[in-house]
Protein backbone atom coordinates (compact mmCIF):
# COMPACT_ATOMS: atom_id res chain seq x y z
CA UNK A 1 0.00 0.00 0.00
CA UNK A 2 1.07 3.86 -1.10
CA UNK A 3 2.13 5.33 1.64
CA UNK A 4 0.65 9.41 1.54
CA UNK A 5 3.43 11.88 0.61
CA UNK A 6 3.67 15.18 2.11
CA UNK A 7 4.47 17.83 -0.73
CA UNK A 8 6.69 20.67 0.15
CA UNK A 9 5.68 24.18 -0.95
CA UNK A 10 8.57 25.00 -2.66
CA UNK A 11 7.56 28.74 -2.98
CA UNK A 12 7.48 29.56 0.91
CA UNK A 13 10.52 27.10 1.23
CA UNK A 14 12.66 29.80 -0.99
CA UNK A 15 11.38 32.61 0.98
CA UNK A 16 12.00 31.41 4.16
CA UNK A 17 15.68 30.49 3.25
CA UNK A 18 16.37 33.78 2.31
CA UNK A 19 14.76 35.06 5.05
CA UNK A 20 17.48 33.03 7.51
CA UNK A 21 20.45 34.00 5.50
CA UNK A 22 19.34 37.61 6.00
CA UNK A 23 18.95 37.11 9.47
CA UNK A 24 22.61 34.99 9.13
CA UNK A 25 24.23 37.62 7.81
CA UNK A 26 22.72 40.44 10.49
CA UNK A 27 24.33 38.45 13.29
CA UNK A 28 27.26 37.62 11.81
CA UNK A 29 28.57 41.70 10.20
CA UNK A 30 27.00 43.03 12.96
CA UNK A 31 26.68 46.25 11.14
CA UNK A 32 24.13 48.43 10.40
CA UNK A 33 25.13 49.05 6.87
CA UNK A 34 22.31 47.90 4.08
CA UNK A 35 25.07 47.12 1.62
CA UNK A 36 25.99 43.32 2.40
CA UNK A 37 29.38 43.70 0.64
CA UNK A 38 30.75 46.70 2.87
CA UNK A 39 34.49 45.62 2.89
CA UNK A 40 34.01 42.93 1.35
CA UNK A 41 33.71 43.14 -2.07
CA UNK A 42 37.65 43.32 -3.37
CA UNK A 43 38.11 40.08 -1.29
CA UNK A 44 34.50 38.40 -3.27
CA UNK A 45 36.39 39.93 -6.66
CA UNK A 46 39.45 37.60 -6.17
CA UNK A 47 37.77 35.11 -5.38
CA UNK A 48 36.09 35.37 -8.55
CA UNK A 49 39.53 35.56 -10.39
CA UNK A 50 40.88 32.90 -8.23
CA UNK A 51 38.33 30.67 -9.66
CA UNK A 52 38.23 31.63 -12.80
CA UNK A 53 41.48 30.32 -13.47
CA UNK A 54 40.22 27.27 -14.28
CA UNK A 55 37.92 26.24 -17.15
CA UNK A 56 34.48 25.20 -16.57
CA UNK A 57 31.45 24.44 -18.71
CA UNK A 58 29.06 27.77 -17.52
CA UNK A 59 31.61 29.77 -19.23
CA UNK A 60 31.41 27.35 -22.38
CA UNK A 61 28.21 28.00 -22.69
CA UNK A 62 27.63 31.30 -21.92
CA UNK A 63 30.35 32.03 -25.00
CA UNK A 64 28.78 29.43 -27.08
CA UNK A 65 25.73 31.26 -26.71
CA UNK A 66 27.01 34.54 -27.41
CA UNK A 67 28.45 33.46 -30.86
CA UNK A 68 25.64 31.64 -31.77
CA UNK A 69 23.83 34.79 -31.89
CA UNK A 70 26.16 37.65 -32.78
CA UNK A 71 25.95 41.15 -31.20
CA UNK A 72 22.89 40.55 -29.66
CA UNK A 73 22.06 43.00 -25.81
CA UNK A 74 22.35 41.04 -22.75
CA UNK A 75 21.24 42.76 -19.04
CA UNK A 76 23.00 41.01 -16.43
CA UNK A 77 21.30 40.92 -13.30
CA UNK A 78 23.62 41.00 -10.32
CA UNK A 79 26.35 41.62 -12.19
CA UNK A 80 28.66 42.18 -8.97
CA UNK A 81 32.54 43.08 -9.42
CA UNK A 82 32.07 42.47 -13.22
CA UNK A 83 33.81 39.42 -14.33
CA UNK A 84 31.23 38.19 -16.46
CA UNK A 85 30.86 41.58 -17.68
CA UNK A 86 34.24 41.31 -18.95
CA UNK A 87 34.03 37.93 -20.41
CA UNK A 88 30.30 38.76 -22.51
CA UNK A 89 31.64 42.16 -23.28
CA UNK A 90 33.52 41.43 -26.51
CA UNK A 91 30.27 39.31 -27.42
CA UNK A 92 27.59 41.54 -27.20
CA UNK A 93 26.25 44.47 -28.42
CA UNK A 94 25.73 46.72 -25.31
CA UNK A 95 25.38 44.79 -21.53
CA UNK A 96 23.51 46.50 -19.13
CA UNK A 97 24.67 45.69 -15.66
CA UNK A 98 22.54 45.99 -13.15
CA UNK A 99 23.22 45.49 -9.11
CA UNK A 100 22.01 47.01 -5.72
CA UNK A 101 25.49 47.25 -3.75
CA UNK A 102 27.50 50.18 -3.78
CA UNK A 103 30.84 48.12 -2.75
CA UNK A 104 30.37 46.31 -5.75
CA UNK A 105 29.49 49.11 -8.45
CA UNK A 106 32.98 50.50 -7.67
CA UNK A 107 34.67 47.15 -8.14
CA UNK A 108 32.67 47.26 -11.61
CA UNK A 109 33.13 50.87 -12.54
CA UNK A 110 36.71 50.14 -12.37
CA UNK A 111 36.74 47.34 -14.30
CA UNK A 112 34.76 48.58 -17.37
CA UNK A 113 37.20 51.73 -16.89
CA UNK A 114 40.30 49.62 -16.75
CA UNK A 115 39.39 47.43 -19.87
CA UNK A 116 37.80 49.86 -21.24
CA UNK A 117 34.38 48.25 -22.24
CA UNK A 118 32.50 50.87 -24.24
CA UNK A 119 29.22 48.84 -24.44
CA UNK A 120 28.41 48.91 -20.83
CA UNK A 121 25.24 50.66 -19.19
CA UNK A 122 25.55 50.61 -15.37
CA UNK A 123 22.34 50.40 -13.37
CA UNK A 124 22.25 50.62 -9.63
CA UNK A 125 18.96 48.46 -8.68
CA UNK A 126 17.18 45.41 -7.43
CA UNK A 127 15.84 43.01 -9.83
CA UNK A 128 13.21 42.88 -9.90
CA UNK A 129 12.51 46.58 -9.18
CA UNK A 130 14.26 48.45 -11.75
CA UNK A 131 12.81 48.72 -15.13
CA UNK A 132 14.74 47.71 -18.35
CA UNK A 133 13.42 47.37 -22.13
CA UNK A 134 13.57 44.22 -23.15
CA UNK A 135 17.28 42.42 -24.22
CA UNK A 136 17.99 39.85 -26.57
CA UNK A 137 19.84 37.58 -23.19
CA UNK A 138 18.79 37.81 -19.69
CA UNK A 139 21.87 36.50 -17.20
CA UNK A 140 21.58 35.85 -13.44
CA UNK A 141 24.78 34.16 -12.23
CA UNK A 142 24.23 33.31 -7.98
CA UNK A 143 22.80 36.96 -7.22
CA UNK A 144 19.43 35.48 -6.64
CA UNK A 145 19.68 33.94 -2.86
CA UNK A 146 18.31 37.44 -1.68
CA UNK A 147 15.40 37.58 -3.57
CA UNK A 148 12.12 36.30 -1.44
CA UNK A 149 9.54 35.97 -4.13
CA UNK A 150 11.76 33.75 -6.51
CA UNK A 151 8.46 33.49 -8.79
CA UNK A 152 8.41 37.53 -9.40
CA UNK A 153 12.16 37.51 -10.01
CA UNK A 154 11.98 34.78 -13.04
CA UNK A 155 8.80 36.58 -14.18
CA UNK A 156 10.27 39.97 -14.51
CA UNK A 157 12.91 38.17 -16.67
CA UNK A 158 10.63 37.20 -19.20
CA UNK A 159 9.45 40.37 -19.41
CA UNK A 160 12.49 41.41 -20.27
CA UNK A 161 14.13 38.66 -22.42
CA UNK A 162 13.67 38.19 -26.17
CA UNK A 163 15.56 35.04 -26.91
CA UNK A 164 17.44 33.16 -23.83
CA UNK A 165 17.01 32.66 -19.98
CA UNK A 166 20.05 31.88 -18.26
CA UNK A 167 20.82 30.75 -14.65
CA UNK A 168 23.61 29.74 -12.83
CA UNK A 169 22.60 28.61 -9.31
CA UNK A 170 24.46 26.71 -6.20
CA UNK A 171 23.20 22.81 -6.08
CA UNK A 172 24.41 21.17 -3.48
CA UNK A 173 24.62 17.14 -3.10
CA UNK A 174 21.39 15.70 -1.58
CA UNK A 175 23.79 13.55 0.60
CA UNK A 176 26.33 17.03 1.81
CA UNK A 177 26.99 17.42 5.65
CA UNK A 178 24.65 20.78 5.18
CA UNK A 179 21.81 18.51 4.01
CA UNK A 180 22.29 15.93 6.65
CA UNK A 181 22.35 18.66 9.44
CA UNK A 182 19.07 20.11 7.87
CA UNK A 183 17.50 16.65 7.84
CA UNK A 184 18.27 15.95 11.15
CA UNK A 185 17.15 19.23 12.20
CA UNK A 186 14.44 20.16 9.71
CA UNK A 187 13.00 17.12 8.22
CA UNK A 188 14.04 17.99 4.76
CA UNK A 189 17.86 18.75 2.67
CA UNK A 190 17.14 21.95 2.00
CA UNK A 191 19.67 24.12 3.78
CA UNK A 192 19.40 27.49 1.59
CA UNK A 193 18.05 28.83 -1.77
CA UNK A 194 19.29 26.88 -4.39
CA UNK A 195 19.00 24.48 -7.48
CA UNK A 196 17.14 22.29 -5.70
CA UNK A 197 14.06 24.56 -4.70
CA UNK A 198 14.17 26.64 -7.78
CA UNK A 199 13.70 24.02 -10.05
CA UNK A 200 10.44 22.70 -8.37
CA UNK A 201 9.46 26.41 -8.76
CA UNK A 202 10.22 26.34 -12.22
CA UNK A 203 8.70 23.39 -13.22
CA UNK A 204 5.09 24.74 -11.04
CA UNK A 205 5.65 27.65 -13.35
CA UNK A 206 5.53 25.53 -16.53
CA UNK A 207 9.54 26.01 -17.17
CA UNK A 208 11.55 23.18 -17.69
CA UNK A 209 14.69 24.16 -18.35
CA UNK A 210 17.88 22.69 -19.68
CA UNK A 211 20.62 21.73 -17.15
CA UNK A 212 24.26 21.74 -17.33
CA UNK A 213 26.11 20.52 -13.62
CA UNK A 214 29.19 21.18 -13.61
CA UNK A 215 30.26 18.00 -12.13
CA UNK A 216 34.06 18.47 -12.05
CA UNK A 217 33.87 21.93 -10.64
CA UNK A 218 33.10 21.54 -7.20
CA UNK A 219 33.62 24.75 -5.16
CA UNK A 220 36.25 25.12 -2.59
CA UNK A 221 35.21 23.28 0.62
CA UNK A 222 34.67 25.25 3.76
CA UNK A 223 37.43 25.20 6.73
CA UNK A 224 37.51 26.35 10.17
CA UNK A 225 39.93 26.40 12.94
CA UNK A 226 38.13 23.86 15.73
CA UNK A 227 35.18 22.03 15.73
CA UNK A 228 33.16 24.54 17.84
CA UNK A 229 33.73 26.88 14.73
CA UNK A 230 32.50 24.34 12.70
CA UNK A 231 29.38 23.88 14.98
CA UNK A 232 28.66 27.61 15.33
CA UNK A 233 28.67 28.14 11.66
CA UNK A 234 26.32 25.33 11.11
CA UNK A 235 24.06 26.12 13.60
CA UNK A 236 23.95 29.39 12.10
CA UNK A 237 22.70 28.15 8.83
CA UNK A 238 20.15 26.59 10.43
CA UNK A 239 18.97 28.99 12.36
CA UNK A 240 19.83 27.81 15.92
CA UNK A 241 21.69 30.51 16.84
CA UNK A 242 21.71 30.66 20.72
CA UNK A 243 19.59 27.51 20.60
CA UNK A 244 21.50 24.24 22.42
CA UNK A 245 19.29 21.25 21.49
CA UNK A 246 20.79 20.22 18.91
CA UNK A 247 24.61 20.95 19.64
CA UNK A 248 25.22 17.04 20.71
CA UNK A 249 23.80 15.35 17.65
CA UNK A 250 25.58 18.70 15.38
CA UNK A 251 29.06 18.01 16.71
CA UNK A 252 28.60 14.25 16.29
CA UNK A 253 28.12 14.56 12.74
CA UNK A 254 30.72 16.90 12.30
CA UNK A 255 33.20 14.80 13.81
CA UNK A 256 32.48 11.91 11.90
CA UNK A 257 32.82 13.84 8.68
CA UNK A 258 35.07 16.90 9.07
CA UNK A 259 38.71 16.17 8.19
CA UNK A 260 42.08 17.57 10.01
CA UNK A 261 44.54 18.66 7.92
CA UNK A 262 47.11 21.21 8.73
CA UNK A 263 45.80 23.00 11.35
CA UNK A 264 42.45 22.79 10.39
CA UNK A 265 38.94 21.06 10.41
CA UNK A 266 37.86 21.04 6.41
CA UNK A 267 33.96 20.29 5.48
CA UNK A 268 33.73 17.59 2.48
CA UNK A 269 33.04 19.46 -1.09
CA UNK A 270 29.44 19.15 -1.83
CA UNK A 271 28.61 21.88 -3.85
CA UNK A 272 28.43 22.53 -8.03
CA UNK A 273 26.65 24.61 -9.88
CA UNK A 274 24.21 24.42 -12.12
CA UNK A 275 23.47 26.22 -15.13
CA UNK A 276 19.81 26.66 -16.17
CA UNK A 277 18.63 27.47 -19.74
CA UNK A 278 15.45 27.99 -21.71
CA UNK A 279 14.76 29.70 -24.77
CA UNK A 280 11.78 32.12 -25.17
Amino acid sequence: MLKAVNLIDYETLWRDMVILGEQRRARKTKTSSADQWHGKATEFAQRVNDRWLHKDSSRDFVKKTLLDNPRSSVLDIGAGSGAWVSFIAPHASWITAIDPSDSMLRQLENRVNTEKLQNVKIIKGCWPDVQVEPHDISFCSHAMYGVENFVDFIKAMHESTLKRIILLIRAPKDDGLMAQAAKLVWGHPFDSPNYQIAINILWKMGIFPNVIMEDDHLWKPWSHPSLEDALSEMKNRLGLFDSLEWDEKLRGLLASNLQFQSGEYIWPSAIRTALLYWDM
